[in-house]
């Protein structure tokens, strides 16, 4: 990669709440080479996997997750927050870190049989992930792969996707 990602991954102490460190990827996103890195290399991950649509969750998912879409010429499906999407939807509840929360898919975004590659910036207890994962499987979606751009791995959210196809272009092995 022309850019080093993890030196552009800027530590937030106690953000959102004590005791959280906070990986900041805007420092990442604001560099070209940065960007371009991010992008390409999550891109490589899952050249493979043959995949129909990327889904990626609000908000921080939906920052790479377009362009990751395009990249591996696939469509791209948004998770929103419960309540700011216009058509049927479905729903499914997980658990932060820090909090609990639900996301919705427009139930006509992921069609039978759709190869789908999960992409959120950041993997760390897994709740988001799985929740992606048990939307994509409600509308009868093959969940292909993860493609993460970090990984809190001290926080073991790869367990709770036990048996998919995980990548994260970088690891944290502790706070």
């Amino acid at each position: 990669m022309a850019a080093d990602l993890a030196a552009l991954v800027r530590d937030i102490p106690d953000f959102p709440k004590p005791g959280i460190v906070f990986k900041d990827i805007t420092p990442v996103l604001a560099s070209r080479e940065g960007l371009d890195a991010a992008v390409v290399g999550l891109a490589d991950v899952a050249r493979d996997l043959r995949v129909d649509v990327v889904i990626g969750a609000e908000a921080r998912g939906f920052l790479l997750g377009p362009a990751l879409a395009r990249e591996l010429g696939a469509g791209f499906v948004l998770a929103r927050k419960p309540g700011k999407l216009p058509h049927e939807t479905v729903r499914a509840e997980y658990v932060l870190e820090y909090g609990v929360d639900a996301l919705e898919l427009h139930s006509d975004a992921v069609t039978a049989g759709s190869r789908v590659l999960v992409h959120d910036d950041l993997l760390a207890t897994g709740g988001t992930a799985k929740a992606l994962c048990e939307l994509v499987e409600q509308l009868d979606g093959v969940v292909v792969g993860f493609a993460f751009l970090i990984e809190l791995a001290f926080l073991n959210g790869r367990e709770r996707l036990d048996g998919y196809d995980v990548h994260a272009l970088l690891r944290y092995d502790s706070e």
